[in-house]
């Protein structure tokens, strides 16, 4: 299964706790929880280039499949993360900081 696609946030689960746990202000928080978010995803085999637009914000960030990459977060600072690839269709990726995030693509829907 490809992730090659543009994706439209429908729903987050645990944002605040997740914001918080990255180091986000309280006030950043707030006003980042009504934003809706766009990714757009490129793969080529097991190499990605995530593109996510969260309002005026653009972060980009690259990754190969099991080799630990610097990932951009919200904050802006970059922090060490491995990427892997569970089944098909699932990414999860943890970062230095013990933080894991969860992607699964369930036909055109991302979550």
């Amino acid at each position: 299964m490809s992730f090659n696609g543009k994706y439209e946030l429908q729903s987050q689960e645990n944002f605040e706790a997740f914001m918080k746990a990255i180091g986000l202000p309280d006030d950043q928080i707030q006003k980042g929880k009504d934003i809706k978010s766009v990714s757009e995803i490129v793969q080529d085999g097991k190499k990605f280039k995530i593109t996510v637009t969260t309002g005026s914000k653009v972060m980009t960030s690259e990754f190969t499949i099991g080799e630990e990459s610097e990932i951009e977060m919200l904050t802006g600072g970059k922090v060490k993360t491995l990427v892997q690839m569970e089944g098909d269709n699932k990414l999860v990726a943890t970062n230095a900081k013990g933080i894991k995030s969860v992607t699964v693509l369930n036909g055109d829907t991302l979550t």
